[in-house]
């Protein structure tokens, strides 16, 4: 087993176990509509054995970001069919990530009619959120969901992943991870509610899990993977002593509801908890389908944990934001491009769709 061998386990197959990690890139329009140049990024880094999309909104009020995408309507299910495919043209094959941000927001990137929501009032102390013209701004205090605005939110996931199968997608990846809404419900610092979707491990897994039958009814196991982060603590959520409990029970009623695989995200590599190594062995003993590892990657520790049986493929983030063709680089051992930080999330095609790619790359790599 390597990096570059073809992998298959159940309805899943892909050319190659290298991913290309969801990441923010910030290139729709102010309506969160894809813009064309995402065409052609995506496109370009079809090369990958999955590609999954940055962040995209089920909802009017998940938004969080300025400049995301959504689908969450007619013009974005549009707009995201010209970048599928692109890339099935290419050979790829691509997963749309459904990013509902809850808390982490600010009123003025939401389109009009908008709302912040959260399991919880609990207010971003220590985080702010850009606005395109004003800057870094304070971000209010959530409105506390009622059940009935549960129960709409968990229908938004299944009527967002309906629209990105007629969008064209091969998938869909629940984000309950990062401290965005999903994770919110499960983390005890963003989840103080003493109903039946708070308290208990049980409880505060209730939302995640809910979501997963809502959109595995809706479109199938085979389309559905999520991504979780163990001892996660971005956008302030955090974790207590029962944190192995609360992500073994996940794991456990994953497999039993029987989505196509999980994507574990370990966010040490940048200044966060370490993750043990006895919880990610733990989920992968625990869950019958694929398991997608992310966090901090190169080729050669790649290649180390595929060999290890921690996981089934790898996700890349930043080096494929640089290297469109990243699959080609890594398998020839040729040097990367650095990315520059400065365009992450500008909008625009500067640092988006410019990176240079090998000359004697170019007739493999998308060239739309």
């Amino acid at each position: 087993m390597t990096l570059f061998s073809e992998y298959k386990k159940g309805s899943l197959h892909l050319k190659n176990r290298v991913v290309m990690a969801p990441m923010t890139r910030s290139r729709s329009d102010a309506d969160h509509v894809p813009t064309d140049i995402m065409i052609k990024y995506y496109a370009q880094r079809a090369n990958a054995g999955l590609l999954i999309t940055e962040g995209t909104s089920p909802s009017i009020n998940g938004a969080g970001y300025a400049r995301i995408p959504g689908i969450y309507n007619e013009a974005q299910v549009e707009a995201w069919k010209k970048v599928t495919d692109a890339v099935h043209e290419a050979g790829g094959k691509i997963f749309v990530q459904l990013m509902h941000s809850g808390r982490v927001t600010h009123p003025e990137n939401l389109s009009a009619g908008g709302q912040i929501v959260a399991p919880s009032p609990i207010r971003l102390e220590d985080t702010k959120m850009y606005v395109d013209g004003k800057g870094e701004l304070d971000i209010p205090v959530p409105t506390e969901m009622s059940i009935d605005d549960i129960a709409v939110a968990i229908e938004e996931y299944a009527a967002a992943s309906k629209m990105a199968i007629r969008a064209g997608f091969d998938g869909v990846e629940l984000h309950a991870a990062n401290g965005y809404l999903i994770e919110q419900f499960i983390s005890p610092t963003s989840n103080n509610r003493t109903d039946s979707y708070g308290g208990s491990v049980e409880n505060r897994s209730r939302f995640a899990l809910e979501v997963t039958r809502v959109v595995v009814a809706a479109i199938g196991k085979e389309h559905v993977g999520i991504r979780l982060s163990p001892y996660g603590v971005m956008n302030e959520v955090g974790f207590d002593k029962e944190v192995d409990e609360t992500f073994n029970y996940l794991a456990k009623h994953l497999n039993e509801i029987g989505i196509t695989y999980i994507h574990l995200l370990d966010h040490s590599p940048m200044g966060a908890p370490d993750v043990p190594q006895s919880i990610k062995k733990s989920i992968r003993e625990k869950f019958d389908g694929t398991i997608i590892l992310c966090g901090g990657y190169d080729k050669e520790k790649a290649e180390r944990d595929l060999e290890a049986d921690l996981g089934d493929a790898i996700a890349f983030g930043r080096p494929y934001i640089a290297n469109p063709d990243l699959v080609l680089r890594m398998k020839h051992d040729e040097e990367l491009n650095d990315p520059n930080p400065d365009t992450f999330y500008t909008p625009g095609a500067e640092g988006y769709i410019d990176y240079p790619i090998l000359e004697h790359h170019k007739e493999k790599v998308a060239m739309a």
